[in-house]
């Protein structure tokens, strides 16, 4: 199914092309904001330097920290009369980063989530629960207008009051849910307790952080759903700049709003299709607030093959965050590699956190783990061979030595928004 079809499979010439003349625009229009003119010229290239799609390479990137300093409004390429919408990132310490928006960029915003959503099979017929933050949060107004634009009946449901959360699915007869993995999961677990049906419930559309394959199966058979990962920034719009599609393999980030690059994370060098490293983008569309060649942080790698749905490339699921990686003795880990490590046990539960040490000058990692009460058996036997399970497994997975501590189920703490599963205390001695 396709929302935008000459869009969403434009490829070979006609996407380079394309890209080419959107790119162009978008250097030309990135002139507007203050410090990309003194970036443009510490770097010493022009707008007119762009003549091909590989020039890009003579451009500067931007950081996150650039336009965190630019608050409130030094990063906008427009008068002010001309934004109509403003968010603000969250997960930063200070001022967050302002994101501003024209009536344009809404357009194109709700444009690319009617895309995803028709390409997972949604259609006016279902019926649409937005179970994230509708704040300044970018995710809840972004898939809201993209939903209400193919037609869905929209619940916009927003965060908090799980069990109301889960009435609502059983009486409005929600077809497909939207939240963070970590809230689908908790989900699950009441439903659950509640003993409540979600048989409704047959797409589920889960973003905002990380999560494994072994989550995806857990979503799968605990929410009973087709399970979607959604991937974006408040930066790039907000969330929806690139989806899964159904063959699961990989997330179209769509190629005629975003000119995507993978680089070294520490050389900044540019990598070939296939080869792991930091994701850049370019926006092609944006008014109000153009970005050229952002690092995003997130960790990923462009796959060298064409989608069989059509849609041309995609990069793969994300791995983690450049910034969110611990180093631990020498190691790199991400969170999302200890889940999908701990998910794959079926004796624990899907809840932990990691609390990250420096003892007498050595790194030490400790897990606290929920047990699985269904498949536990109470013994104390059971439970020291448990732990011993535990530490071997991330021993074998992430060649890491851990602390492990199982505790009762419920006992972590659950996130309605992005779950917080590390806590690095070296940082505090």
């Amino acid at each position: 199914m396709f929302w935008n079809r000459e869009m969403e499979t434009i490829s070979g010439a006609d996407l380079e092309a394309l890209q080419l003349s959107r790119l162009k625009w978008t250097v030309h229009h990135s002139q507007n904001v203050d410090f990309y003119r003194r970036k443009f010229r510490d770097a010493g290239v022009t707008p007119d330097d762009i003549t091909t799609l590989a020039d890009v390479e003579k451009l500067p990137f931007t950081s996150k920290k650039e336009l965190r300093d630019a608050y409130p409004f030094g990063n906008i390429a427009v008068p002010m009369k001309q934004v109509v919408r403003i968010h603000t990132t969250s997960g930063t310490t200070g001022k967050p980063t302002v994101v501003s928006y024209t009536r344009r960029d809404l357009d194109n915003w709700s444009e690319l989530i009617a895309r995803n959503l028709t390409m997972i099979g949604l259609t006016d017929e279902d019926v649409f629960q937005n179970s994230v933050n509708y704040g300044l949060f970018t995710g809840g107004l972004g898939f809201h207008y993209g939903a209400e634009k193919i037609g869905a009946t929209v619940v916009p449901s927003a965060t908090g009051n799980t069990r109301r959360q889960i009435e609502m699915i059983q009486d409005f007869g929600v077809t497909a849910i939207h939240c963070t993995p970590s809230y689908g999961m908790h989900l699950a677990e009441v439903a659950e307790e509640m003993g409540a049906s979600l048989d409704t419930l047959r797409i589920g559309i889960f973003g905002a952080e990380p999560w494994s394959e072994n989550m995806r199966k857990e979503l799968e058979e605990r929410l009973g759903v087709e399970a979607f990962d959604s991937y974006g920034m408040s930066e790039m719009y907000g969330p929806g700049a690139g989806f899964e599609c159904p063959e699961h393999n990989g997330l179209h980030l769509w190629h005629d709003c975003y000119l995507a690059e993978i680089i070294d994370p520490v050389t900044g060098e540019r990598l070939p299709d296939g080869e792991k490293g930091e994701l850049v983008v370019t926006p092609l569309v944006k008014e109000a607030m153009p970005l050229i060649r952002y690092r995003t942080g997130d960790i990923t790698c462009i796959l060298p093959d064409d989608c069989p749905c059509g849609r041309g490339k995609r990069i793969a699921r994300l791995t983690g965050r450049a910034d969110d990686m611990l180093v631990i003795r020498g190691i790199n880990v991400f969170p999302s590699q200890i889940e999908h490590t701990l998910l794959s046990i079926p004796d624990v539960g899907d809840q932990f956190i990691v609390y990250v040490d420096r003892i007498n000058h050595l790194d030490e990692m400790t897990i606290e783990v929920e047990i699985n009460r269904k498949s536990f058996s109470g013994e104390l036997a059971d439970l020291a061979r448990l732990q011993k399970t535990v530490a071997a497994a991330i021993k074998e997975n992430l060649n890491l030595r851990a602390t492990v501590k199982l505790v009762e189920p419920g006992s972590l703490p659950r996130f309605e928004g992005k779950a917080r599963h590390v806590v690095d205390r070296r940082s505090d001695i």
